[in-house]
């Protein structure tokens, strides 16, 4: 639920403390900002891979919410994804991330599941 402020700002870092309080210690912060990279889901899968082989145990995928990421949450992450330079309802990209998620999981176990 979108966290109560006067402001977008205040908003943005009530939902940042509440989400960051949730990340585990150590882990991969991705910041979902329609000014991160994009990638093809090959490239995408390739990053989950080299993490996975790197020895990272848990990678957290932030989405922001109405307001968008407080610039706390986006310095603390190690990388900022966009799955389009449009911008999607934060519950939109719940599903959309999953099927990536989902698709980079099958190209890496070699699942015919992705056409090129």
């Amino acid at each position: 639920p979108q966290a109560k402020g006067n402001t977008a700002d205040e908003i943005k870092q009530r939902e940042a403390e509440s989400q960051l309080a949730k990340i585990p210690e150590g882990a991969v912060i991705v910041a979902m900002d329609e000014r991160g990279d994009m990638l093809s889901s090959r490239q995408f899968a390739k990053k989950i891979e080299k993490w996975r082989d790197s020895g990272e145990r848990t990678v957290v995928f932030v989405i922001g919410g109405a307001e968008g990421l407080h610039d706390d949450l986006r310095d603390k992450a190690r990388w900022m994804f966009s799955l389009s330079p449009l911008t999607f309802a934060h519950m939109m990209v719940r599903p959309l991330l999953a099927e990536q998620l989902y698709r980079a999981a099958m190209l890496l176990s070699g699942h015919p599941y992705h056409r090129d």
